[in-house]
């Protein structure tokens, strides 16, 4: 009899969770499926170079189907679950809609006799008046791109307006939340933006405005503390203001205030304070912890629940180095955690045997942009170039699939040799409806000769 089971996400932890799973099994002791709405794994720690134009989008993701040799792939958002059953309920997509666009009503019942659960985290919010209406986050590959765009749209629209007013709302960019994400996401930004300013003379008289806003004492607390100054010496030394203990008090269409009291007149808000765990862990009847991460033990399976593993950022994973926490969210973990339960899903069905998660981690890097970055290694802290040049060789390493280390190598090169690429690419994926913006010259000819304008 083949087993059934079910991985619930398609991020570095299920993905990871189903290869360990097709090495450890045999091909027909059992039925692996890994359910998710998208059809790749984003390599989240390589979204920032997508945003700020050194990679292509598409070389940041990895699609599952070239990585899974033996895992059925479906394509659907999973709502919910009956442990005591044993099946998971996925809500599949509309057949008619665009990729990416809204799901139909058909729900469907997945069987299992294990469910693995890795369906990550989405931004923490704050109650901020405006936050949600004006404010853009950075979680996903469509944040990256969108806020890429927007950043070229801004130097668009201050270029050809004569209103120094609204030339600088256009020009000023506030971020909340200095964070690894944040930190690196504005660095890539302001990277491309400055690389572009030459194009745009009216803009590079008036000067651009960056602001990095942090509710903690110092930015990257995660970090040591001597890493950590060394990041805000470096992201100072190129204009970027960078304000400690300041929140936003509220977010408007053309202004932000902080906690300090000071408006700030602005059109772009990023929001990276910080990630929580996807909602629908609360719909799948397994037990939470008070914010919301299933519970699970050192081995990461859901105690009182047959059948259940949980890991990534869903889970409250047990952190070997910090007895009575959890793992933080990061990718590090969650591919190690789902090489782990993958081999011990194996281990319950009699491949192996079962082993508690204990990887503590090794490091961190934060790239910084222009050629700087900080690390930690082992206990060896490093700065500036050699930080830079070790992260990107760890991305470069960690990245499954040769064809995506070769893109990757292939983006950076080619990077360095002629810069980045400055066009705002925002009505990709959003086709005008046919006959809106038709070329009158040929609209007319084309539809009496059978489509084709003369030449």
């Amino acid at each position: 009899m083949a087993w059934n089971i079910l991985i619930a996400g398609g991020g570095f932890g299920g993905l990871f969770a189903a290869r360990a799973l097709e090495r450890a099994l045999p091909p027909h002791a059992a039925r692996v499926t890994l359910v998710d709405d998208a059809n790749f794994m984003l390599y989240s720690s390589l979204m920032p170079g997508a945003a700020g134009g050194t990679l292509e989008p598409r070389h940041v993701v990895v699609p599952l189907r070239r990585e899974l040799s033996r895992t059925d792939i479906r394509l659907g958002r999973v709502i919910g679950a009956d442990p005591g059953g044993r099946v998971l309920r996925i809500l599949a997509p509309d057949p008619g809609s665009a990729p990416g666009g809204d799901t139909g009503d058909g729900t469907s019942e997945l069987p299992y006799d294990h469910l693995i659960v890795a369906l990550g985290s989405i931004s923490r919010t704050a109650p901020v008046p405006g936050l949600a209406e004006h404010a853009v986050g950075f979680k996903t590959l469509a944040d990256a791109i969108a806020l890429r765009n927007r950043v070229l749209h801004t130097l668009e629209v201050a270029e050809g307006t004569d209103d120094p007013a609204e030339r600088l709302a256009q020009l000023t960019y506030v971020f909340s939340g200095a964070g690894y994400a944040g930190v690196e996401a504005l660095a890539e930004l302001q990277d491309l933006a400055a690389d572009a300013l030459d194009r745009y003379p009216r803009c590079r008289l008036h000067g651009m405005r960056w602001i990095m806003v942090e509710a903690r004492e110092r930015v990257m607390g995660e970090v040591p503390a001597a890493l950590s100054d060394f990041a805000v010496r470096e992201l100072r030394a190129r204009g970027i203001e960078v304000l400690t203990s300041t929140r936003l008090e509220e977010v408007g269409s053309d202004h932000v205030r902080l906690s300090t009291g000071e408006t700030v007149p602005c059109r772009t808000v990023v929001w990276t304070a910080g990630v929580r765990a996807h909602p629908t862990v609360a719909e799948l009847g397994l037990p939470l912890t008070d914010d919301g991460r299933i519970v699970v033990d050192d081995h990461l399976r859901v105690p009182g629940v047959e059948g259940a593993w949980a890991i990534g950022d869903a889970a409250a994973v047990p952190d070997p180095a910090r007895p009575g926490q959890p793992c933080p969210p990061t990718a590090q973990h969650a591919m190690r955690q789902g090489r782990r339960v993958g081999e011990n899903v194996a281990a319950a069905l009699g491949s192996g045997h079962p082993r508690p998660f204990t990887y503590r981690t090794l490091g961190f890097f934060a790239e910084l942009g222009r050629h700087q970055a900080v690390a930690s290694v082992i206990g060896f802290k490093l700065r500036g170039f050699p930080a830079w040049f070790l992260t990107r060789t760890y991305h470069l390493l960690r990245i499954p699939g040769l064809g995506r280390k070769v893109r990757l190598v292939t983006d950076w090169t080619v990077g360095l040799l002629f810069g980045r690429d400055a066009s705002e690419l925002g009505q990709l994926g959003h086709p005008q409806p046919l006959g809106e913006g038709a070329d009158p010259a040929v609209g007319v000819g084309a539809a009496e000769d059978g489509g084709q304008p003369e030449r």
